[in-house]
């Protein structure tokens, strides 16, 4: 038998477990795991009576999703994909282009991106699902459409064959590049091609080998093609499944001089796909009240009129709030024995009512609440009467996310459950910083995961993700666009630490030799016109060989001058993306930190303070940071074990103490390919460099406690 509290001390805080910023639900569905239906029902009724409408007449329509920050509209989002996969394609579409003159290219890009991915219970991806839909391979009977599997075998065999299948049952849909677009479609039914296919439709610039391979003599490189690319997918769907394109987070959108959003542009996609271009689509814009409130008058009032209809995300109130305290701690309860008289257990009705006396609340707001009562909570289960062989345990967390949440000052802890005085000092900073930690880690995982090779991301994302690092690192006058035309956008320049000469940065991946010519002369004119003194260009692709105009130019810009050559590995990108990501995510004010969402300037004094860029290989062949090694370096052949003795100490320091079995299992589930006995050595060794202490080292293994200890 095990109570309820002995649970309490051991495991982490349930809390803990929800997600504290934005998530994309096709590669972080885990993340959306607390459902309560009751929340936004009526929200979600009126959104499928608007998909249920665009499945019947396939006409684009769009809605405004308007909610307070923290009230659950990324979240509402993953709800609809999970009930209406089944009836709808979905498309989640952070807002962040890299300049307003990149949307349709953005929009594309992300759309192919997330019809790649598989949907629940499918064994094929929401791309050959759609095109298998489509009405070219489906044949009526009554009011039913049913794949028909012969035409679709005998035109996958056939390439031409299946192009003019497919021209002759659209030729009403006056498609954009017929022969071009069904060519590729065809390819996605070849597994060997399908990679290759898919990069083609997200607009990536394509080696003339990769071309010459799909049949195509160009690839989509503007945003009239990005645009019509797009519409062909709306045009010959008209008899399938809706494409329901999610953007979310507009906050994170390029700003204007003033400061404001450049929110127009949004608002000029969003009218031409429920106009006569795009059919088929159901748009949901989600965007926060105050941002909405501050730039409705910035859109023009035709934009505005072309939205379909408005949703406001309502406060939930007391009883849904208690139910989402419940579904946290359900897994607790479930454990102990006897099981607790309230289901949420060792939270009260009353801590709601204090804290929301008008009867509302948010959901974020709920989550914060009770994180903070059942941290107390935890922390008083060591207290006892103060005697002689008691010692002070200082707990100074100074909480400010909670105006009525008093911190706890001090606990006692009896002398024989310790082996000798241990003094806890955590203060709110220490916690914060703790708790970043945390999540860089958590979040590198996931881009490790989602990010596979560099040519996933297009070259002025990547130079978008350096200029926040500089930023970050406070490099002093940065300038996007060092060079000029076509490929501004891959480059940037800034001024030399304690110089005054400028240093430029070309980025780029795109493997197509005729654009690496154009960029070479681009970055050859801004040395001859003294842009900068020194230029970097970064590019893991090839340069191509001698015979190339291209090879030629950057042989008389990078051998032998001062300018230089950097190939970055894959996981200085995946440094810089986790940080894209968390930067989105402050923008968004959606990154919440000690209880409270954080600014951009919050994140980078933390992002400092941490030093957590500074493993970047890449930021250190630039010289932006001192030369060192990365996490990724292996020393005598031994995986390098430091970010996970980092990741159990923070843990340790965000729970005040926790069970050592817990620590383990959680450090495995963050680190699954670290052995556990490697995990006990380092706990071992973060004892004996007394940053953490086992508070009752006699008790069984299940039992035991360990604690943070500030020397």
């Amino acid at each position: 038998m095990t109570s309820i509290d002995e649970i309490i001390k051991r495991e982490v805080n349930p809390f803990d477990s929800v997600s504290i910023k934005p998530m994309h639900f096709w590669y972080e569905t885990k993340n959306f795991a607390v459902t309560v239906d009751s929340i936004h029902q009526q929200e979600i009724l009126e959104l499928e009576e608007l998909l249920n409408l665009v499945d019947t007449d396939h006409i684009s329509r769009s809605v405004l999703l308007i909610g307070d920050s923290g009230s659950g509209k990324t979240h509402l989002l993953s709800r609809l994909k999970n009930k209406f996969n089944s009836k709808a394609f979905f498309v989640h579409i952070i807002c962040n282009w890299v300049e307003s003159n990149y949307i349709w290219r953005h929009v594309l890009r992300n759309t192919v991106d997330c019809l790649m991915q598989v949907p629940e219970g499918q064994q094929e991806s929401q791309l050959i699902l759609w095109l298998k839909s489509l009405s070219a391979f489906t044949k009526k009977s009554f009011k039913e459409k049913f794949f028909n599997d012969s035409i679709w075998n005998l035109l996958q065999s056939d390439r031409q064959k299946f192009i003019q299948h497919l021209k002759q049952n659209y030729k009403q849909a006056a498609i954009y590049n017929p022969d071009i677009f069904f060519g590729i479609l065809h390819d996605l039914t070849n597994p060997e091609l399908f990679d290759l296919a898919c990069e083609w439709l997200r607009g990536n610039d394509l080696s003339e080998e990769s071309m010459q391979t799909l049949k195509v003599k160009y690839c989509i490189d503007t945003e009239e093609a990005a645009k019509n690319v797009l519409s062909n997918f709306g045009k010959i769907s008209t008899e399938t499944q809706p494409i329901v394109l999610c953007l979310d987070n507009p906050e994170t959108m390029p700003k204007l001089p003033d400061g404001c959003l450049d929110i127009q542009p949004l608002f000029d996609v969003n009218t031409t796909i429920h106009g006569e271009c795009l059919k088929n689509f159901l748009v949901i814009i989600s965007i926060v009240t105050n941002t909405w409130n501050r730039h409705i008058h910035k859109i023009q009032q035709s934009d505005r009129a072309g939205i379909y209809k408005s949703i406001k995300l309502k406060p939930i109130s007391l009883e849904q709030a208690e139910a989402i305290w419940a579904y946290l701690l359900h897994t607790l309860h479930e454990a102990a024995t006897p099981k607790p008289s309230s289901t949420i257990f060792p939270l009260t009705r009353k801590m709601l009512e204090d804290n929301f006396p008008g009867g509302k609340t948010l959901p974020r707001n709920t989550i914060n609440l009770g994180k903070l009562e059942y941290q107390k909570y935890k922390l008083s289960l060591l207290k006892s009467p103060q005697s002689s062989d008691s010692i002070t345990v200082v707990i100074n967390p100074q909480s400010n996310s909670t105006e009525s949440i008093k911190p706890i000052v001090q606990i006692n802890i009896k002398k024989t459950e310790i082996e000798d005085t241990t003094i806890i000092d955590i203060t709110d900073r220490e916690k914060l910083i703790a708790e970043y930690q945390i999540i860089w880690q958590k979040e590198y995982k996931k881009i490790q995961n989602k990010i596979g090779k560099i040519s996933l991301l297009a070259s002025s994302e990547l130079i978008q993700m350096m200029q926040e690092a500089l930023e970050a690192l406070q490099v002093q006058s940065i300038k996007p666009k060092l060079i000029k035309g076509t490929y501004a956008s891959y480059s940037l320049s800034y001024q030399a630490p304690e110089k005054q000469d400028r240093i430029g940065i070309v980025w780029t991946e795109d493997a197509n030799m005729k654009s690496f010519f154009n960029i070479m002369s681009a970055c050859q004119k801004a040395i001859q016109e003294n842009i900068c003194k020194k230029l970097y260009l970064i590019r893991i692709s090839s340069v191509g060989n001698a015979k190339l105009a291209g090879y030629k130019i950057y042989n008389q810009i990078f051998k032998g001058t001062n300018h230089h050559h950097i190939k970055p590995n894959l996981i200085s990108v995946h440094y810089l993306a986790t940080y894209h990501s968390l930067v989105n995510s402050a923008n968004a004010q959606e990154l919440v930190l000690g209880g409270k969402a954080i600014t951009l300037q919050e994140l980078q004094s933390l992002t400092r303070e941490t030093k957590i860029l500074n493993k970047c290989a890449l930021l250190q062949d630039l010289g932006i940071i001192p030369q060192q090694g990365s996490d990724s370096d292996d020393r005598n052949g031994k995986k390098d074990l430091r970010p996970v003795k980092d990741f159990m100490l923070n843990l340790v320091k965000t729970q005040s103490y926790m069970g050592v079995a817990t620590l383990i299992s959680q450090s495995v589930a963050q680190f699954p390919e670290v052995e556990e006995t490697d995990l006990q050595l380092l706990m071992e060794l973060l004892c004996q460099e007394q940053k953490v202490k086992i508070i009752n080292p006699k008790a069984n293994l299940q039992d035991r406690l360990i604690c943070f200890v500030n020397k």
